[in-house]
């Protein structure tokens, strides 16, 4: 068994003209390795070397020394712009790159594009996404800033594609937050637009988890880009708590011109009620319950929130997982998610809330229910009886 699907052990018999057929293509691979490390070894960076790596990768991209030869016959073609070529680019009206040095970017295109037919096959093979993102990273150095701008912009416009195919896909998402870092890049900027892509990307995420509540990715992305917008916005104390908890803010009419938008703690919470065991939820859960923690408050999205108005959401936030915990009793990321508000609130007040009798309670059905961690739940439980 793997993944919930059943696997057979028995192995059906090759027949005698399947392993000759065999032998002779894994002949034929051994003969294009020969001929590829000669190419190399004889320092014949030509284009058919770069076609014999073309083919061999497509047989067996996870050959990270074959990524290395073809960079090594990249780097041998590619040619940087004189300074009077810069003078050209400068002088042009648009922002399209032009003629200049086409070889050059045509190389770049050209291979991007083969990536691309490799990545439809093997989108998790980190050779082939480490070989794209060295392409672009050597754009600059050859291209000009136009000319850059754009590749990285059609590689927005890629991964975006390729995320709505598999919006879990972790190596596109790691690979979109690299692609917007570089078109966030001064050298780059988009000047029409004049503020960063933060805002751009926090509505994404949105979308994204309104096709699947179920991504952690986008949650991870949503978390870390909410305090760079705040930030951005250079948002006020009362806007950050309405953001928060509140269905009406001028920060987000400011944002989106519509008074109405759902706070973190509604969009969350709509979320654990309609899957209350997805654990990607959760994780978000306990980074806004971040926020109620004098001792992460700082670097959460409303800072210099009262002492009372701590207390009260950490009680709210209990209340509404008390409700929820009565119609699933089985559920043990509520128990934790409790027991953490528990803690969190004792930290906070010096005291256990008034309904601290119930933690070993809850701490006895997460010893039940998730029996792997045992001994985690006993020394939480011994942790709860020292506070």
């Amino acid at each position: 068994m793997s993944h919930g699907i059943p696997r057979s052990n028995e192995v059906e018999p090759r027949t005698e003209q399947v392993r000759q057929l065999e032998l002779k293509k894994i002949g034929e691979y051994k003969e294009l390795v020969d001929l590829v490390e000669a190419q190399i070894h004889d320092q014949k960076y030509t284009l058919e070397a770069l076609q014999l790596t073309s083919k061999l990768l497509t047989l067996n991209p996870e050959y990270y020394t074959i990524w290395n030869h073809r960079r090594r016959i990249l780097q041998h073609r590619f040619t940087p712009p004189s300074p009077r070529d810069i003078d050209l680019e400068e002088q042009r009206d648009d922002n399209s790159p032009g003629d200049l040095k086409k070889s050059t970017l045509d190389l770049i295109t050209s291979d991007l594009n083969f990536v691309f037919s490799l990545l439809r096959k093997f989108p998790k093979c980190y050779w082939i996404w480490n070989h794209r993102l060295w392409l672009l990273q050597q754009a600059p150095t050859y291209l000009p800033a136009p000319a850059v701008r754009k590749l990285w912009e059609g590689e927005l416009l890629l991964v975006g594609k390729m995320l709505s195919l598999d919006n879990r896909n972790f190596h596109g998402w790691g690979y979109r937050r690299i692609v917007v870092a570089a078109l966030d890049r001064p050298e780059l900027r988009d000047e029409s637009v004049g503020a960063s892509m933060v805002k751009d990307e926090f509505d994404y995420t949105t979308r994204m988890i309104r096709t699947s509540m179920s991504n952690f990715s986008a949650w991870h992305n949503r978390s870390v880009l909410i305090t760079r917008l705040l930030d951005e916005l250079a948002a006020s104390d009362d806007e950050r708590r309405r953001m928060l908890d509140e269905g009406t803010s001028p920060l987000h009419f400011r944002m989106t011109g519509k008074l109405m938008y759902q706070a973190e703690l509604i969009l969350i919470q709509e979320g654990l009620y309609t899957d209350s065991r997805d654990q990607s939820l959760w994780f978000y859960h306990q980074s806004l319950m971040c926020t109620f923690d004098p001792a992460f408050a700082s670097r959460s999205m409303a800072p210099n929130l009262s002492h009372y108005d701590r207390l009260f959401y950490i009680k709210s936030e209990t209340d509404k997982l008390l409700e929820m915990l009565d119609d699933d009793r089985d559920c043990k990321w509520i128990y934790q998610a409790l027991i953490q508000l528990a803690m969190l609130y004792r930290s906070t007040s010096g005291s256990w809330p008034v309904l601290a009798e119930s933690i070993s309670t809850w701490v006895a059905s997460l010893q039940a229910l998730d029996s792997l961690r045992h001994g985690r739940w006993a020394d939480l439980k011994q942790h709860v009886r020292a506070g």
